[in-house]
């Protein structure tokens, strides 16, 4: 039975996405560090990102874009957190495992992004990002105002020739 004819396919929320991408990627990150599979922390996160991508609802998906960045430090801070409890000196380990492990698997977290982009484009993202900057425009601040000059050159600020300079009115 196709997904036409039956039900609807299975979408989360872009908060929901970015949890998956988190998931996802730490256990990647936590399975190449346990197990010792050095190559295990890149294709985690990889498939986290087109997991999330695949399954994020389309009015979404500009949210889940902008994010595996920022996942992919937090994935990367929060696993060698974890794996150097218990060592001689945590700071140290983790900052050192933390500059080698961004060394080292920058290139994964590209890609995880191209690939966030990439699958998010068919599924609606130019649509998400049109009607985000529709909001922005429309929600300016001083809109009935956009005629006249915010700066105001002839006007300067007066001063009660009364106060000192240590007081205020």
């Amino acid at each position: 039975m196709s997904r036409r004819a039956g039900r609807s396919a299975t979408t989360v929320t872009g908060r929901g996405g970015i949890v998956i991408l988190f998931v996802v990627g730490l256990l990647g990150a936590l399975a190449s560090r346990w197990f010792d599979l050095g190559a295990a922390a890149g294709p985690g996160f990889v498939a986290g990102c087109v997991l999330a991508a695949l399954t994020t609802r389309p009015a979404d998906l500009l949210t889940l874009a902008v994010c595996p960045p920022l996942v992919f430090l937090l994935v990367t801070v929060v696993a060698e957190v974890l794996t150097s409890l218990g060592g001689e000196s945590l700071g140290r380990e983790v900052l050192v495992g933390l500059a080698t492990t961004m060394a080292t698997t920058a290139p994964w977290l590209f890609l995880g992004t191209l690939l966030v982009v990439v699958i998010a484009l068919p599924r609606g993202l130019p649509t998400t990002v049109r009607e985000f900057r529709t909001r922005l425009a429309g929600s300016r601040i001083l809109a009935e105002d956009e005629s006249q000059d915010p700066v105001r050159w002839d006007e300067s600020p007066r001063r009660d020739p009364h106060l000192h300079h240590g007081e205020v009115d």
